[in-house]
């Protein structure tokens, strides 16, 4: 695949495509999965496996030692549902982007999951601008836009909460573009984001390509990042495309990571990795990922 998980919800919250959702470990590997954290993975990142064989691959996840799994949604949240049972994984966390938040929250009742996450909320927010035929120019990560995404995201929070649902918002780079007075994108967020209506999943490897280190970002708000995406690249120097890395073969020293990640209150740890898939199989790096990350959790 040469598609980025970044491009492709572009895609659909530009386009309103619908989204595809996204052998055996040693026995010692399992058993530390036993006695550790949870340690999930992102189903996107091995959607061609997936989509080849949905069984199988979910069989494979659990085999190298996954425990849990966060959702794109394909067909319908029941058929994953069943299939997640049949292999004996949990699903926690829903990404939403492609469905909108009215049937998110449905799938997520589905799937028995807490918490449905978005992203790119700014490139979602000029398409609803297009659709009522507003001027809708495209974003550009001011500070004005930062105050109205968090208006978007308390909105998108508290429609969760009626529900019984936590809503969780989900980085890329460009919300660590700076907006003045020393302070990022991000930071209003955090700032003018009520605390019990919007909390956030870190994807540490975007956080990196931004230019910040994701472990201050964990020091410095205890309690508002359940959520994390464990990514690595290649190289983060120069181009917008950033070919995506096994963890431990990249750039992102994880171990400070995880250790400032467990001390904030993280609940759940998500692999998921950018393609291309050119050195390894989705499988495989889903392997050399876990084998990285189960010590540290």
């Amino acid at each position: 695949m040469t598609m980025t998980r970044r491009q492709f919800l572009a895609r659909s919250a530009l386009c309103g495509s619908a989204a595809w959702l996204a052998t055996s470990m040693p026995g010692r590997i399992l058993a530390a999965s036993a006695q550790g954290k949870p340690l999930g993975i992102q189903l996107y990142m091995v959607l061609k496996a997936y989509q080849d064989d949905p069984a199988g691959t979910l069989k494979t996840l659990k085999s190298i030692g996954y425990t849990e799994i966060e959702a794109i949604i394909t067909s319908t949240a029941k058929t994953l549902r069943d299939q997640l049972n049949a292999a004996g994984l949990g699903c926690p966390s829903l990404h939403f982007d492609s469905l909108g938040i009215d049937p998110g929250i449905e799938a997520a009742h589905t799937l028995g999951s807490q918490y449905v996450v978005s992203s790119m909320l700014p490139s979602i927010m000029q398409k609803e601008q297009a659709a009522k035929g507003q001027n809708a120019p495209e974003p550009t990560y001011s500070l004005d836009e930062a105050r109205r995404t968090a208006e978007y995201a308390n909105r998108l929070g508290e429609k969760a909460k009626k529900a019984g649902l936590q809503y969780a918002y989900h980085n890329h780079h460009l919300e660590f573009t700076d907006v003045g007075n020393g302070q990022t994108f991000y930071d209003v967020l955090l700032k003018e984001t009520d605390p019990h209506l919007v909390k956030f999943e870190l994807d540490c490897g975007w956080v990196h390509v931004g230019g910040k280190n994701p472990a201050d970002y964990f020091k410095a708000n205890p309690g508002r990042i359940p959520l994390m995406h464990a990514k690595d690249f290649l190289s983060t120097a120069g181009g917008k495309d950033y070919p995506g890395a096994e963890l431990g073969r990249g750039t992102i020293d994880y171990k400070p990571v995880m250790a400032a990640a467990d001390r904030a209150g993280l609940k759940h740890c998500f692999v998921e990795q950018e393609g291309p898939f050119a050195r390894m199989s989705q499988l495989d790096a889903a392997r050399v990922d876990y084998a990285y990350l189960r010590p540290l959790r």
